[in-house]
């Protein structure tokens, strides 16, 4: 069901189609290509972000428009949702969205039919955000609760090339054990991905964000003594922002990082890396 979509003009603005001498250059050389001028845009491309009206998808979609992509968004939350492309259409930004229930097959089957006919059927940046946490042991978990995670963090994430995955996929964090399971399983399916689908020009790419400030990790921070135990673990010294992950995102889908591919790219401060280092302020 679509909630709003903005209608703008993008010529001349971001998402708009680059130019033919942009277009033109896929056979010059290593040296001329660095100096292309399209190297580090997105101009003329389109994305689909999932869960783009919040947190860290909401960094990514204003991100990758900002670096010159049309942009299709989607959210579980209609209200929320509407609010967001209220917005963006304010400031003329190329974004359309609809609603939808990414652990919901036929949702997600009805959302890239939506996404193929509002770009005409092309399609150059998929980000799969969208997911959730269900903070309990693993003997906690019910079958139902296990079956969201799944169907939302992972089974969700098999139609995309840019996975947002989490450090809780690479070491054992407290945020759960199937959560970190549905994590671990995007990294290796983006290594997979990689492989079979490199004949198609398509890579794909995991970003593990450490601890970031979101609605999901609100009620984390807004605990003194372990909001000060993470950053204390954290060689930067700061809880993450949005925006640190989004800038990673749009590297990623630029024609600059076009020899990266199956990678799991770990944007945490240095928090994974800190095994024991306790002096180094």
């Amino acid at each position: 069901m679509s909630v709003e979509s903005s209608a703008v003009d993008t010529t001349n603005r971001p998402g708009a189609p680059a130019s033919n001498e942009e277009l033109t250059a896929t056979d010059a050389s290593p040296r001329e290509k660095v100096r292309q001028p399209g190297r580090w845009s997105l101009r003329g491309k389109t994305a689909l972000v999932t869960g783009g009206s919040r947190g860290i998808g909401r960094a990514v979609v204003e991100e990758l428009v900002a670096l010159g992509a049309a942009m299709y968004t989607c959210s579980l939350e209609e209200e929320e949702l509407g609010e967001r492309l209220k917005e963006w259409q304010a400031m003329e930004l190329p974004v359309a969205g609809s609603v939808c229930d990414v652990s919901v097959r036929d949702q997600r089957e009805h959302l890239l039919r939506e996404v193929t006919d509002h770009f005409g059927g092309r399609l150059d940046i998929l980000v799969n955000n969208a997911g959730t946490a269900i903070r309990k042991s693993a003997m906690e978990h019910s079958a139902e609760e296990y079956s969201f995670l799944m169907a939302t963090n992972l089974e969700s994430a098999y139609h995309f090339i840019v996975f947002i995955s989490s450090i809780a996929g690479v070491v054992g964090l407290f945020s759960g054990p199937i959560y970190g399971m549905t994590k671990a399983s995007l990294n290796q399916l983006a290594k997979n991905l990689a492989c079979e689908w490199s004949k198609g020009n398509i890579r794909t790419n995991s970003v593990a964000p450490g601890y970031i400030s979101t609605s999901l990790t609100d009620r984390i921070f807004s605990d003194k003594e372990l909001n000060d135990n993470i950053v204390r673990r954290t060689p930067i010294r700061r809880v993450g922002e949005p925006e640190d992950i989004s800038s990673m995102v749009a590297f990623l889908c630029m024609p600059g990082s076009s020899y990266i591919t199956g990678q799991t790219i770990l944007v945490d401060g240095g928090m994974t890396i800190n095994g024991f280092y306790p002096k180094y302020d």
